[in-house]
């Protein structure tokens, strides 16, 4: 065992220029980070994330106004995306081993069918309004006093394989949106709906101008085809800690900890006080006591509010300072990590904020590797999927990759 903790930090959405398959997916010319960086530039006169940049982004990743790092910290590079899919769950499964080749059905163009919406409204015993592509902000404002008033639910999609469900949490209760979301996700599983994700979207507010979506939202995700690395993990005795929505992801397998983020900022101070070795306030999955101190294996980190608030809603401003958010953080991060700690930042998908429509994109993602051991620095090959993370956490850690996964180390070459 090189390294007793592996901390892998998904910046979600942080495409760095589209794949070569991008056409099939309409997504031609897209660059996330590359476009940020220019809107940044423009409008702001800056865009500042120097402990990216020490790590190698730029070296990476040229970027307007930005220069690289003479002397890159990190060792970089660029990965490709194998799965048949530009979404959250085939991204972050990819990572761990998992090659999705079947994509997940998307509703955007007609909504959800209407033997799905009745059986629905049968099992909820409520009248459902939308069901329609939309934003998130948009159809609480049109839609949110009426669902209050008549006791309906709004149900939406978006251009992602998934449900939406909202609910006020001072009228409908979170625990009764929890159980209607709950439902669905048993109704989505029959093959013809087969809906990658269930989102609960509880708000509160009681009229239209002051509806806010709460930090309780929770994901009901299709568990993983496959086991894992972290599956791998577990089952060898090694602490998987999840935090942000990764055990909503993963469906809570394979992981040993859960760690629920009210926000980006708040996930990366959750990840520095776990690097600090505090105690943890978090059941395990059994139930039983909370860990005490430190731990050994993986601590897998998701910010979504790159793609929930900034992607979807095509905000290259509001994405750059969440960005510089982050860098600060990250900067926090980085002096606690020992020579016993490796760090792995990267991204599950692209989501252009300067693209047409809403949807995510299917762009390349960047590998940022460092350690305070580390006596090398610089870019490595490009690889052919995202399975190079799972690959080379279960290298590091003596573990065989389960049957039917994919990826290669490049442990050796940090």
């Amino acid at each position: 065992m090189r390294y007793q903790r592996i901390f892998v930090i998904v910046i979600d959405s942080l495409g760095i220029g589209e794949m070569p398959d991008a056409a099939r997916f309409g997504d031609v010319g897209t660059d996330t980070l590359g476009h940020i960086a220019e809107r940044m530039l423009a409008q702001k006169g800056s865009f500042e994330i120097p402990n990216l940049v020490k790590l190698g982004m730029a070296n990476l990743k040229p970027m307007a106004g930005i220069t690289p790092a003479a002397q890159p910290m990190g060792r970089y590079m660029t990965m490709r995306e194998r799965s048949n899919g530009k979404d959250t769950m085939t991204g972050h499964w990819e990572m761990m081993g998992i090659e999705t080749k079947e994509p997940f059905i998307t509703f955007t163009d007609t909504g959800f069918p209407k033997e799905l919406i009745d059986e629905l409204e049968k099992a909820t015993g409520r009248h459902i309004i939308g069901n329609k592509a939309a934003s998130g902000t948009a159809i609480l404002d049109e839609l949110a006093e009426r669902e209050i008033e008549n006791g309906e639910l709004i149900v939406y999609t978006s251009a992602d394989s998934v449900m939406q469900i909202c609910g006020n949490e001072e009228t409908m209760g979170l625990e009764t949106l929890y159980r209607y979301c709950e439902i669905a996700r048993e109704l989505t599983m029959q093959p013809q709906w087969r809906v990658g994700r269930v989102i609960a979207r509880p708000y509160v507010g009681r009229k239209k101008g002051e509806f806010v979506r709460t930090a309780n939202r929770h994901d009901y995700a299709v568990p993983p085809t496959g086991p894992t690395v972290l599956d791998a993990l577990k089952t060898a005795g090694y602490d998987v800690i999840s935090i942000g929505k990764i055990n909503d992801i993963f469906s809570g397998v394979g992981i040993t900890e859960n760690n629920h983020s009210e926000s980006s900022v708040h996930g990366m101070e959750q990840t520095i006080d776990i690097a600090k070795g505090q105690a943890s306030l978090a059941m395990n999955d059994e139930g039983t006591a909370p860990r005490t101190g430190s731990f050994t294996g993986v601590c897998f980190v998701n910010l979504v509010d790159f793609d929930a608030k900034w992607g979807h809603r095509r905000n290259p401003i509001g994405y750059g300072e969440e960005l510089e958010r982050f860098d600060e953080k990250l900067g926090q991060l980085l002096p606690i990590l020992t020579d016993q700690d490796l760090l792995i930042i990267t991204a599950d998908h692209g989501n252009d904020p300067t693209y047409t429509g809403t949807d995510h994109t299917r762009e390349k993602v960047p590998f940022l590797a460092w350690s305070p051991s580390m006596t090398g620095s610089g870019m490595l090959p490009e690889t052919d999927t995202f399975a190079a993370i799972g690959a080379t956490i279960a290298d590091n850690f003596g573990i065989d990759m389960p049957a039917g996964t994919i990826g290669t180390s490049v442990l050796e070459q940090l």
